[in-house]
């Protein structure tokens, strides 16, 4: 539960007493770039001594500051785009104050990537929620076997309406959920958006996949594989190595870390991808955004299967085990996907 108090309510006790800063915040990271809204992510541990009896955070010389009765904040604050400082706080049951200030850049967005959609661009948001039709598969590229099953939650959520993966594996087996949201063979950029939730369950979890799929004019399918791949902690892509009739689909690895073993669990965690494509079936993967934190990919790969689908839109979501066996809950959130 949160509440809104002045700051001048506040003033008394944090000028009483001097305090040494005992605020740790995970994110956003001091000097990122961050779309709003954006999640906080901060811990409190003593405050001059005292134990914590709350937390809270305001924005730049705001006269009001957000309060929760917890040493610590798992929070999305929404802010107007520019330059901000952000101020997360912490207080002992003693009336002591800490503070720890973050200085941010907020896009209005999409916009921190740099696939800025245009004003003409599809936009296809909500595709987590129930009127989507979902479907499952053990993927058979995985080595192991697993199973699943789907649900919509109201907690944790973003929006009211989150869907919730329960994966089950043995030996590195992965499963894939999907869902079609129409179809559209002239669109050649990209940006897919997402918050992804993973609980305490997910401790091995060696890959999480977010894909799509397009049947362009000539009746080929794009694929554009993406994934965080906890084997080699980098973000990778797909390629045909082969021809489209004769395809041998492959992941390559980009130079940008990312491991989901290592993803803080109970947070949100927003993932933005931008690629593009030619009319001859390449595909260019242009950056990954996490938690507000853009990296460059620039590669440009080919990406044309002759599978003989109809025109279609698709999307994949897939959870890949470690190890012998387990079972991993994973969230997401605000699936979007703009194309142009």
């Amino acid at each position: 539960m949160k509440y809104l108090f002045a700051v001048s309510s506040l003033a008394l006790i944090v000028s009483a007493v001097p305090a040494f800063s005992s605020v740790t915040v995970t994110s956003p990271t001091n000097g990122s770039q961050v779309s709003s809204p954006f999640n906080l992510v901060a811990t409190a541990s003593a405050c001059s001594g005292q134990s914590i009896a709350s937390m809270g955070y305001s924005i730049d010389s705001s006269t009001s500051t957000t309060v929760f009765y917890s040493s610590a904040i798992n929070a999305t604050v929404s802010s107007s785009s520019g330059s901000h400082t952000l101020h997360v706080k912490s207080w002992g049951n003693q009336g002591a104050a800490c503070v720890t200030d973050v200085a941010i850049s907020v896009g209005s967005g999409s916009t921190s990537t740099s696939a800025i959609s245009p004003s003409g661009a599809t936009v296809v948001s909500g595709l987590q929620k129930s009127n989507y039709y979902w479907k499952q598969a053990s993927d058979s590229g995985t080595n192991g076997i697993s199973s699943g099953s789907m649900s919509v939650t109201s907690s944790p959520s973003l929006s009211g309406s989150t869907r919730k993966f329960v994966t089950s594996y043995r030996y590195s087996g992965g499963e894939r959920y999907w869902t079609s949201f129409g179809a559209d063979t002239n669109a050649h950029n990209f940006l897919y958006d997402v918050y992804v939730y993973l609980d305490s369950t997910a401790t091995d979890i060696a890959n999480i996949e977010m894909d799509m799929n397009q049947v362009i004019g000539n009746g080929q399918t794009i694929i554009y594989g993406f994934q965080c791949d906890g084997y080699t902690s980098t973000w990778d892509y797909t390629t045909n190595a082969g021809t489209p009739d004769h395809p041998v689909d492959e992941w390559l690895h980009s130079s940008v870390p990312c491991n989901p073993r290592n993803w803080t669990r109970n947070t949100w965690h927003h993932v933005q991808v931008a690629y593009s494509r030619d009319n001859s079936g390449n595909v260019t993967y242009k950056n990954v955004t996490f938690d507000g934190v853009q990296k460059s990919i620039n590669e440009t790969v080919p990406a044309a299967f002759a599978l003989g689908w109809g025109p279609t839109l698709l999307t994949n979501f897939q959870i890949d085990g470690l190890g012998g066996y387990g079972t991993a809950n994973a969230y997401i959130d605000n699936l979007t996907i703009t194309r142009w």
